[in-house]
């Protein structure tokens, strides 16, 4: 307190101005941090708010009553990105402001398209938007009109992102709706939309009701980056895409087909000779996905792959999915044709084997990106091939089910590795010591899902106690091996991980839980402080004593807890009530989808002191309550 107070009278003697001025440099997060070390700086980020240009808020999903005081009045602002989990229509003032420049809205299931109205009529100066997941919820809706009212009102947009399912409209009217978008869109991303409006919204002579003289001006001309998930990846499509968009630098498609698809509704040779036709293509993604259908691109070969490379020589990142037609011939010349490639993705690549691989060391490739998922050819010998390439970053092996600790003994010489993903490989815990030399310090995300050989003695077998670790991210689900033994190993090496995932171990238990909750990172951060994202879903010993150490002061900075619902209804709901900022999954579904994807990378200590200044009396109703349930599972048992 004293010390509090000493801060307080310190910056008492700060100019005003100043300590503004320093603020308006730090993030939300940071604020309220500062806000609750003094009165001095608690009446001063009040104030700030009142001219803060940026407000980025996704870690927390915020009811409109908490989230309101944050935003109050603020011509200055310029950025605005919230998790509108709690928020409906309602909100929509609150969150639509003509000063923006940058507007982010993450899980707008709650919205209508009024929302799409509001910041057409409102945001005028928009440079870039990014909705998701807009009138998911039953009864909610997005018209026709909405977007065409969002794409007139905004005609600086440069960046637009969708995320959500748009082939509801009316095709009749959907060309026509985009021919008012900005003229300076450089990207664009829908979350889904059907083939076929794709093909009428970029061909100048085609559409529904349209005289085959009457010529459309071009649509979307600077368009540089096109991200679509779509029904089908059709011939007819890519051709389109490829031959109306003359600057487009970065393409990904993806569909999902739920039947397989008919000759003319799917990709062949034919059109992967059109990709590139303007020689301005630096990265391409083709993925055929299994969400629904086992499917994948049959009528493509090696003579597509062959007749695509020939302009495809410039190309720095290709992604490749479903292609099961394709051999070594095929990716081979991707290889050797692609001499700027720093990025390689494929899956499901059935015909893939070590040949491709073989001599990469002869070529000028200097990869950084390696994804092989689901390529069940591939031995060890690919990647003792593959680690010529030294500056490897991220490696992703998961589901190549021949590779064993050899592969392991590889990959150790890569120091300067990010990403490791082994899921549903062949090692074991002595191969796992190879990488404890030199790559787990430099290692932020590893997973070793469903490694079945795996025992307890993988722990510690990564980590030294005494070593430093900068692991961040660490996926041990699914090891029918693993025991609390093996959790109470990590606990001890005091590993700094923000993100743990054992989901379907069936001998993890509640001795796991309170190891966790009493871990200590360093000495002065509190118990279990670190972990952010725990999934514990379907562990076979977890019982309702679990429930009592995922209170605070507990875990104080998780944010997804993974857990069988039917395990306790009434203590889950209980704990969710009790923490309102902790998200709980009891339904099996996966904690932060393709988390993998990029580097979880967080300020947590500022985040939980953001909660405890919104929270402030609000914890020991919670906290009795869960108490109560407690005490009336003990009765039952």
């Amino acid at each position: 307190m004293a010390t509090s107070e000493a801060a307080g009278e310190a910056f008492e003697q700060l100019p005003a101005a100043l300590l503004a001025t320093i603020m308006t440099k730090l993030d939300v997060s940071s604020i309220r941090s500062l806000a609750s070390t003094c009165t001095v700086l608690r009446s001063c980020a009040s104030q700030i708010l009142h001219f803060l240009p940026n407000f980025h808020l996704l870690d927390v999903a915020l009811s409109i009553n908490l989230l309101r005081p944050l935003l109050p009045p603020n011509p200055y602002l310029r950025s605005l990105k919230v998790d509108c989990s709690k928020l409906d229509d309602s909100s929509i003032e609150d969150l639509v402001r003509p000063s923006l420049h940058d507007l982010s809205l993450h899980n707008c299931s709650d919205f209508s398209g009024k929302l799409l109205s509001q910041i057409g009529g409102q945001c005028k100066d928009l440079r870039s938007l990014y909705l998701d997941c807009v009138a998911d919820k039953r009864g909610r809706a997005v018209h026709i009109s909405n977007l065409e009212e969002l794409l007139r009102g905004c005609t600086e947009l440069k960046t637009l992102s969708l995320m959500f399912d748009i082939s509801l409209f009316p095709r009749y009217n959907f060309a026509r709706a985009w021919s008012s978008a900005s003229e300076n869109l450089t990207s664009l991303e829908i979350g889904y939309v059907s083939s076929v409006m794709v093909t009428e919204l970029l061909s100048p002579n085609v559409g529904p009701n349209q005289p085959p003289d009457l010529l459309r001006p071009s649509i979307l001309p600077g368009l540089q980056r096109l991200c679509l998930s779509v029904d089908y990846i059709t011939d007819t499509m890519v051709e389109t895409i490829s031959k109306g968009l003359i600057n487009l630098t970065h393409l990904d498609l993806r569909d999902a087909p739920i039947i397989e698809p008919r000759v003319s509704f799917d990709l062949t040779n034919a059109s992967l000779q059109q990709i590139n036709q303007h020689g301005k293509l630096k990265h391409l993604s083709l993925v055929r996905s299994q969400e629904f259908l086992i499917t994948y691109f049959k009528r493509v070969n090696d003579l597509g792959i062959l007749l695509m490379a020939d302009r495809c020589s410039s190309m720095e990142s290709i992604c490749l999915g479903g292609f099961c037609r394709v051999t070594d011939s095929g990716f081979k010349t991707i290889l050797h044709s692609c001499s700027t490639l720093y990025k390689l993705r494929v899956s499901h690549g059935m015909l893939l084997t070590n040949l491709v691989f073989l001599d990469i060391s002869a070529t000028s490739l200097s990869l950084t990106h390696v994804s092989l998922r689901w390529c069940n050819l591939l031995r060890n010998q690919a990647v003792i091939s593959l680690a010529s390439n030294l500056d490897l970053r991220v490696l992703d092996l998961r589901d190549c089910r021949n590779l064993r600790d050899e592969a392991l003994q590889a990959i150790s010489t890569l120091h300067k590795l990010k990403i490791l993903l082994l899921d549903g490989t062949d090692i074991t815990d002595a191969g796992l010591t190879y990488l404890r030399e030199r790559v787990i310090g430099s290692l932020v995300s590893l997973s070793i899902r469903g490694c079945k050989r795996l025992t307890d003695k993988c722990i510690s077998a990564l980590f030294d106690p005494s070593s430093k670790q900068e692991l961040q991210e660490l996926d041990l689900s699914n090891l029918p091996n693993l025991s609390d033994n093996g959790i109470f190993s990590l606990a001890k090496s005091r590993v700094p991980i923000l993100e743990l995932r054992m989901r379907q171990c069936p001998l993890i238990g509640d001795i796991s839980v309170m190891a966790l909750a009493s871990m200590q990172v360093d000495d002065d951060r509190s118990h279990g402080s670190s972990l952010r994202v725990l999934d514990l879903y379907n562990c076979g010993g977890i019982t309702s004593l679990s429930f009592r150490w995922l209170k605070k002061p507990y875990f104080p900075r998780l944010r997804w807890l993974g857990v069988t619902g039917s395990l306790n209804r009434d203590m889950v709901d209980a704990l969710a009530r009790s923490r309102p900022f902790l998200h709980v999954a009891g339904h099996g579904e996966e904690l932060g989808t393709d988390h993998w994807d990029g580097l979880y990378m967080h300020d947590n200590e500022e985040l939980d002191e953001l909660e405890q200044w919104l929270q402030e009396g609000e914890d020991e109703s919670d906290d009795e309550e869960m108490e109560d349930v407690e005490n009336n599972g003990e009765m039952i048992e």
